[in-house]
């Protein structure tokens, strides 16, 4: 039996942090279907194109995106698919089937991470302040998605537009990413 005592863990942050016309703004994306996807180069392409309703990036580190979809690419044969959380199913169903007889892994990933965006004059200030990435819109453009670490988390971050970037953690570490981007963003307050 549970002791009663034992503390189910910190409280839940807050969002979102800072106001219209802030120099950062920090929001919760809520839930998104994900999906990883390995599969070798050329081989299927076309028919996860044609299933999931957008291109796969070609280019290293970039994504593509849609009305409500965006395909990243994370690795020589991986991909990161997003879409809104009740197509899910639908998702899977047309994947899968558009793949039958083609090698390929492709695994839910939805309930591994949360999504934030971050917004604002300040947005890449303050994300600099862990991330150890040149996040100069020269060196990271719009368009560019890759994995690398803020403080001592790994994250997905995604630069959306020139002050909007979309980061994914690992629920786990939710917490305290979103802490440490919230101090970070208070010194610009």
């Amino acid at each position: 039996m549970l002791d009663a005592a034992i503390s189910p863990g910190p409280a839940p942050i807050a969002l979102p942090f800072g106001g219209p016309g802030s120099p950062v703004r920090i929001e919760s994306l809520g839930p998104r279907a994900r999906f990883a996807l390995r599969l070798r180069q050329d081989h299927g392409f076309a028919r996860v194109e044609e299933s999931f309703g957008l291109a796969l990036p070609r280019e290293a580190c970039r994504f593509n995106e849609g009305a409500d979809r965006r395909a990243l690419w994370l690795g020589p044969d991986e991909w990161l698919l997003v879409a809104p959380y009740d197509q899910a199913g639908a998702i899977v169903t047309e994947v899968q089937a558009a793949l039958a007889g083609i090698p390929h892994s492709m695994v839910e990933v939805s309930h591994r991470s949360l999504g934030f965006a971050l917004t604002g004059p300040k947005a890449a200030s303050v994300l600099a302040s862990g991330c150890p990435l040149d996040l100069d819109l020269r060196a990271f453009p719009v368009g560019m998605a890759t994995r690398t670490v803020l403080a001592k988390t790994e994250i997905i971050l995604q630069r959306i537009g020139a002050e909007e970037f979309q980061i994914d953690v690992w629920r786990s570490f939710a917490n305290y990413t979103l802490g440490y981007l919230i101090e970070a963003a208070r010194s610009y307050d």
